[in-house]
């Protein structure tokens, strides 16, 4: 991943990871590999357990282990009411900082 993508990435990501846990359950390997899936192709796991940490910190996720078939026991994540109005509030924010670079590129 640039230098440049990797700085550009450090305020967004937070907002994916809740978009993605926002469609349903998961645990960080599987949430790693929808990343992957959309493109995030460089996202490791030393970068989203962390996020997955503070977000369940802060109250915006919540955890439960559940046993596993293929190993040890995996912890999903689901997200809460309060991380719903995090996302919605991402979101919103998100798209009035697009507008205006998208704004500046136009001139």
């Amino acid at each position: 991943m640039a230098i440049r993508e990797t700085q550009m990435l450090k305020g967004i990501l937070d907002g994916c990871v809740l978009r993605i846990i926002s469609d349903g359950e998961v645990y960080g390997y599987e949430l790693i590999q929808k990343l992957k899936q959309s493109g995030f192709d460089s996202v490791v796991g030393g970068t989203i357990y962390p996020i997955l940490q503070k977000l369940e910190k802060n109250g915006d996720v919540a955890s439960v282990m559940k046993k596993s078939l293929e190993g040890p026991d995996r912890k999903y994540f689901s997200i809460t009411e309060q991380g719903q109005e995090t996302l919605r509030i991402f979101w919103q924010e998100f798209s009035e900082l697009t507008d205006k670079v998208r704004y500046l590129w136009k001139e």
